[in-house]
């Protein structure tokens, strides 16, 4: 891993990681697509807080690869899946950093949903685990 050129350029722009302590679910049109209780929430400038889940709290089998990526430059490349519900494919609804700059290396592997960007999805506490 590498440090990120964006915390070197911009040294005041906040990128903040917090392990929730409660359970947290994200279900669409009332299908759960994640549920646990290992959580991490991002808080970072101008933008709305993202929740990023362990792969094997998710329903991995309702994801598909696609070819899109992103590039941060707090965090690093963002790879893309696509999310299929029951034959609604919501395009690149969920993404994940493989190889995450060294600030945020507990990002690794963990997969975030875009809970703005589709009204389908809904996140909210659920039960103590």
């Amino acid at each position: 891993m590498s440090k990120s050129p964006g915390h070197q350029k911009w040294p005041d722009h906040k990128v903040q990681e917090k392990h929730l302590d409660q359970s947290i679910q994200v279900s669409i049109n009332g299908e759960a697509v994640a549920d646990s209780s290992d959580v991490i929430q991002v808080d970072e400038d101008q933008h709305p807080l993202r929740y990023y889940f362990s792969r094997s709290d998710v329903s991995m089998d309702k994801l598909e690869r696609s070819d899109t990526t992103t590039k941060c430059p707090f965090k690093g490349t963002a790879h893309y899946y696509h999310l299929n519900l029951g034959g609604q494919v919501l395009e690149d609804a969920v993404w994940t950093y493989e190889e995450p700059y060294e600030e945020h290396s507990a990002l690794k592997d963990r997969l975030a949903f875009y809970d703005d960007k589709f009204q389908e999805i809904h996140i909210a506490p659920g039960p103590k685990a």
